[in-house]
């Protein structure tokens, strides 16, 4: 299961921030001792908004920080999004 979150631009960011200060954490480095299996430099391209989210690791912010993930504006995307079609059409 490879699914992504889609927020609107800058709306990853604030929902990273809301966790933070929902769960009392001073900075997103200290974020990584509450044992979730992700790295610092995965989270911090997650906050500046590089890549997406997935589906799972934001489910289970959501869960962890008591927020209701369906009062969120955001789109699930597939397990294909973003490939494309392989060869070459003339």
């Amino acid at each position: 299961m490879n699914e992504r979150v889609l927020f609107q631009i800058g709306k990853q960011r604030e929902f990273l921030k809301e966790v933070l200060v929902k769960v009392n954490c001073p900075s997103l480095r200290a974020f990584t001792q509450f044992g979730f299996d992700v790295p610092y430099s995965t989270l911090k391209n997650y906050f500046i908004e590089v890549r997406l989210l997935p589906k799972d690791f934001f489910l289970s912010l959501c869960s962890f920080a008591k927020i209701d993930s369906k009062k969120l504006e955001v789109k699930f995307l597939g397990e294909n999004w973003g490939q494309v079609k392989g060869g070459k059409s003339k």
